[in-house]
């Protein structure tokens, strides 16, 4: 009888010491670079992300990890908020440059931004910043607005004096589509802007590897006044 209570004494002691270890096991840091690891629990407000590190990613819950050999995992639901939530594993690559975290993952948005504002052992604050190729797409964005202008300054009353030009670059070779504008414009002058739009979205598609359709769009047979506005018939 002693035997045995001594025993379940060991038994439970030893029961007691494990648990007591998990609970207590300290999470790992890196001092020389403290970004390094599992952040999780994500607190959002306005502009920023206040993450906790932790052991690990949850099983159903958001959060990172960033990995030496610059390797990033994002644990997400995804865009879709209906429960009941799947979480998985978006994986990627990603790199400091100065205070700013750039990561590139396989799906949309493929890279993204976080600008470091508070780091320590136990807390990441972020905030979303504009990327290289968001500052890119913005100033491509920002030329197709200018050719739009151009197109539009004037109302349609006679469809002669209309006339239309292929405009951008697929990623996958060919134009985007077919833009009209007035011959009475200074045509020389919206054709060069429209030629220099397709040269640099065929750049943008080279430098961010861009994907697309490899569908050609069709051309316009003519086109029509309507209401003021030229409309390209097909």
């Amino acid at each position: 009888m002693k035997l045995n209570f001594r025993f379940l004494t060991v038994l439970v002691f030893a029961i007691f010491t494990l648990f007591s270890c998990e609970s207590n096991q300290e999470i790992k840091i890196d001092s020389d670079n403290l970004l390094l690891g599992s952040w999780i629990e994500p607190d959002f407000s306005g502009e920023t992300t206040t993450f906790k590190r932790g052991n690990d990613l949850p099983k159903e819950g958001y959060g990172v990890s960033f990995k030496l050999e610059n390797e990033f995992t994002e644990r997400t639901s995804g865009f879709c908020g209906t429960p009941p939530l799947t979480f998985f594993n978006n994986e990627g690559t990603w790199r400091l440059n100065e205070n700013l975290i750039e990561v590139n993952v396989q799906s949309y948005p493929s890279n993204f931004g976080w600008k470091i504002i508070e780091l320590t052992e136990t807390k990441l604050v972020v905030k979303r910043e504009i990327t290289e190729q968001e500052k890119d797409h913005l100033q491509l964005m920002e030329l197709f607005s200018e050719i739009q202008t151009l197109s539009r300054n004037e109302s349609c009353t006679n469809s002669n004096d209309w006339n239309y030009v292929a405009y951008g670059s697929k990623a996958c070779g060919g134009p985007q589509g077919f833009i009209i504008y007035s011959t009475k414009i200074n045509t020389t002058n919206f054709l060069q802007k429209v030629a220099n739009y397709s040269k640099v979205e065929k750049e943008y598609n080279v430098k961010w590897s861009v994907v697309s359709d490899c569908s050609i769009p069709n051309e316009p047979k003519s086109i029509e006044c309507k209401n003021g506005y030229p409309v390209l018939k097909y």
